[in-house]
């Protein structure tokens, strides 16, 4: 395939007009590499990277937590035909017998090209800090264990990516520096100080969960998590940009304060996502949806009803430069969990996962 005329998004952060090449479901260099010469005519439209979303729970009425291969499916149909090619469906906090066949269902999925590919799994939960327990149910929060992490991998086969924990909570420490080197730690659901979080991340703990959300605010005395996470480069952030998690002022200081580089858009979707307002639910709560605004009876925000594809448009809306709004929904979540090898821009060699998308940012076709 030749995608011709169109802009295509460099990883420069620039747009050139030029041709791109596919074969094989690769991108390849030239032209004479291409043994099918479908050409599909971009002009005037963006030629972006497939996003990357590492953090949802559900969409198009189904939940990951449903333990159900087909609405598993159905969740990944709903992702791709929304620009999001590389997807980790995310765990809530749940006993081991609960998340067991959960994580199972990954293994059962059949290869289907209308599907998003799961690239990993979110586990957030169930090593989380009761006081900050948002929509988690707090009697199934236990302490961080090694050995209910793995045996979790095992039964995924081994492709659990990212998972969260809380470093004040007893055995954090231990459960980080043991297990760095097999699962990328996230930091969330917490009442850590700065210094515990600090701790953390010199331990090996390079991830935030959902920044801002679930954790100390950001004090002139008391800096916590934020703090911690901005004096450490190696650090990224999840932020979730759908206009009700966050203040778009915070959301234009946050690009600034981490820079292009470290913001990973994420959705936090529940099954409300593509679905009408209604009654739903999310770790075995009722989350109330109103005008796309996910909460709890308490009116906790429980999880979102977007997609990551509305979160960059969001995040443009809000005065965030394009390019860097790209590069937080394809690059950054990408290197974020070790797969920026094989997806997040288009180069050479990597997946030909590629979005044409409209100067006014609607999506018009996903390849």
């Amino acid at each position: 395939m030749i995608i011709k005329n169109g802009l295509v998004f460099k990883e420069n952060g620039e747009f050139k007009q030029e041709d791109l090449f596919i074969e094989n479901q690769r991108i390849v260099a030239t032209k004479e590499e291409v043994s099918d010469q479908e050409v599909v005519d971009a002009k005037g439209a963006y030629v972006l990277p497939g996003f990357v979303d590492v953090h949802s729970h559900g969409a198009a009425g189904k939940d990951f937590c449903d333990a159900d291969v087909e609405g598993l499916s159905e969740i990944l149909k709903y992702e791709k035909a929304h620009g999001i090619t590389s997807y980790c469906p995310t765990s809530m906090t749940l006993t081991k017998e609960e998340l067991l066949p959960i994580f199972s269902t990954v293994k059962e999925l059949k290869e289907d090209p209308s599907q998003a590919r799961v690239v990993g799994i979110n586990m957030e939960g169930p090593f989380l800090d009761r006081v900050k327990k948002g929509a988690h149910v707090e009697s199934k929060i236990i302490h961080p264990s090694v050995d209910f992490f793995r045996e979790c991998n095992e039964m995924t086969g081994g492709i659990i990516k990212l998972i969260t924990l809380s470093p004040n909570e007893e055995g954090s420490e231990e459960f980080i520096k043991e297990l760095k080197d097999e699962v990328y730690i996230s930091i969330g659901h917490t009442t850590a100080d700065y210094d515990c979080t600090m701790k953390a991340i010199k331990a090996g703990a390079h991830h935030i969960t959902h920044l801002y959300n679930a954790m100390p605010a950001f004090g002139h005395r008391e800096p916590g998590v934020i703090g911690a996470a901005f004096d450490s480069p190696e650090v990224m952030v999840e932020l979730i940009s759908d206009g009700y998690h966050i203040h778009p002022s915070v959301i234009r200081s946050t690009f600034k304060m981490f820079g292009p580089e470290r913001v990973v858009l994420i959705s936090d979707s529940m099954r409300a996502t593509g679905m009408e307002d209604g009654t739903y639910d999310l770790g075995g709560q009722k989350v109330f949806v109103k005008n796309k605004k996910a909460t709890l009876a308490s009116g906790t925000l429980a999880g979102s009803s977007t997609n990551v594809f509305d979160c960059m448009k969001k995040a443009v809306e809000f005065k965030i430069p394009l390019a860097d709004a790209i590069f937080a929904a394809t690059r950054n979540p990408a290197k974020s969990i070790g797969i920026y090898d094989e997806v997040g821009s288009l180069t050479p060699g990597k997946r030909a996962d590629v979005l044409l998308v409209d100067q006014e940012l609607n999506l018009v076709k996903v390849i």
